[in-house]
């Protein structure tokens, strides 16, 4: 590891972390260093270049979110499974900022994935596909040790002979609240807490309740564009069909809501990060949303969809914690800061007491849907602050593919790129559908799978036209063969159209 794959340049302008991740990784990518190879203790490492162990330790902890290398507590860091980079793929990002040619481990301990060296491939003779759909978070960060560590705690714990608590393991309640005190400024107790199998559970569970609440079927707004399966599970659980309410660049237009009449009886947000367009909601239109509910005596239901990944400005106060007159519902889920594998979320309840009965008369009749072994597990992870630590580095991982869907799609006449404030997708807008379609067509007969942003209109061929991309799941390797077909796609289309 001596000599100059890894040579400290005194006289660089550049900070010593910087020369350390591009020594390595110029080590990896020209084949020095080769698959399951191992790298020095970052003591050992710091120690023979005369450099402080906090400089190779975040060096590596770069590289292992970036995927070049593996590592695993209790074991060698060793250097990630690697495929050959495409000749076709053009450089994405600037040379400073290189996609990495990686594979992603896949998850230590979690679902499923294709192990390392087994990527799909993007088109081509593999026949594979390349899945750049939103919603889908990366596993490879999830500790192998915390994550197996809180599945023994919950099988040693004894039996119990009875069915988990209709709304939650208490232990779970209480680690959901305190999660929530301190990464979202909801003060709530624990028995406000309603453990549910994430968010479609959530929906369907409010929207029985509603049923129970309304004399009549319920009548539920959403944002249009929005999320789809929320509108259908709403309207399997007896809603009267969806009222859509536009959606401008910050998120759900509250005059359009006011001028709905007769008033629904709730309405759907997602305020942090709005799903798909990315739009997060002023303040002074959550007061405004707030006052409206209070007005209409309307449930506010608030999916805190994505509000873990801001890369943008601050994070804004959920409207749980701005709400005073007890019409905010907050639900949440695990599905993006670890894995929907768990099926795991959670309701936080308002001081309402109509709205208690109803949530504690469905559960009773159906019981929770959720494991107590799962709760218990789950429990565990928040306690010794393994989820904490998790989505600080995924954070990390996060931002910087960011860039490189900014790098590679930046700047195409006509094909705006935007919701990347936060979260784990971003939007390509395009001018109509036939261009929509055009793009999303090629992509597919490459192997590139993406979402038509039109599959989240309320009413088909009325929304904005686009194609919507989740970059929280593929590698960087994935990223960098796919953006450019993902480019090459969306520039055709808009020739055809123009010509």
């Amino acid at each position: 590891m001596d000599g100059p794959l890894l040579a400290i340049d005194r006289d660089d302008a550049r900070p010593v972390g910087i020369q350390l991740v591009e020594g390595l990784r110029r080590g990896i990518l020209d084949g020095r260093l080769r698959a399951g190879d191992p790298v020095p203790s970052t003591r050992a490492l710091a120690g023979e270049l005369g450099v402080s162990r906090s400089s190779v330790v975040a060096a590596y902890d770069q590289l292992a979110g970036e995927g070049y290398l593996d590592v695993r507590q209790g074991a060698p860091t060793r250097v990630a499974a690697l495929v050959a980079a495409d000749p076709d793929a053009a450089p994405v990002g600037s040379p400073d900022d290189r996609p990495v040619t990686t594979v992603d481990a896949g998850p230590r301990g979690a679902a499923p994935a294709p192990t390392a060296g087994t990527e799909p491939d993007v088109g081509g003779a593999g026949g594979g596909e390349l899945v750049l759909r939103p919603g889908l978070p990366s596993t490879a960060r999830l500790d192998e040790r915390a994550w197996r560590a809180a599945w023994r705690h919950a099988a040693r714990l004894t039996v119990p002979g009875d069915i988990p608590p209709d709304f939650g393991a208490p232990r779970l309640c209480a680690e959901v609240a305190d999660h929530l005190r301190h990464a979202r400024g909801v003060t709530c107790d624990p028995d406000d807490v309603v453990v549910t199998a994430g968010t479609s559970d959530a929906v369907a569970l409010l929207a029985s309740a509603l049923r129970r609440m309304v004399d009549g079927t319920p009548r539920v707004a959403v944002e249009d564009p929005g999320y789809p399966s929320a509108r259908r599970v709403l309207e399997r659980r007896g809603a009267l069909r969806a009222i859509p309410v536009p959606v401008d660049d910050d998120g759900i237009d509250v005059e359009s809501l006011r001028g709905i009449r007769p008033a629904p009886h709730a309405v759907m947000v997602t305020p942090s990060h709005q799903y798909p367009l990315g739009g997060r909601l002023p303040v002074a239109s959550r007061l405004a949303l707030l006052e409206w509910a209070a007005e209409a005596d309307a449930l506010v239901l608030e999916d805190d969809y994505d509000s873990e990944f801001r890369h943008l400005g601050a994070p804004l106060p959920a409207l749980a914690s701005l709400d005073r007159t007890g019409h905010t519902v907050l639900i949440g889920s695990f599905s993006k800061v670890l894995t929907p594998w768990l099926r795991l979320g959670y309701l936080v309840l308002p001081a309402n007491p109509r709205l208690r009965d109803a949530v504690a008369a469905v559960r009773d009749d159906e019981t929770t849907p959720v494991p107590g072994v799962v709760q218990e597990a789950m429990a565990e992870l928040l306690a010794t602050g393994a989820v904490r630590r998790h989505i600080a580095a995924v954070r990390r991982d996060y931002a910087h593919r960011r860039r490189l869907v900014l790098a590679a799609l930046d700047g195409i006449p006509g094909a705006p790129v935007s919701g990347l404030d936060g979260g784990l997708h971003a939007v390509v807008r395009l001018p109509s559908e036939q261009v929509a379609e055009r793009a999303v067509d090629r992509l597919s007969a490459e192997g590139v799978a993406v979402t038509p942003l039109a599959e989240y209109a309320v009413v088909p061929g009325e929304g904005p036209a686009g194609i919507v991309i989740g970059y929280g799941s593929p590698s960087d390797m994935q990223l960098a063969r796919a953006l450019p077909r993902l480019r090459a796609a969306v520039e055709e289309a808009l020739a055809a159209s123009a010509g």
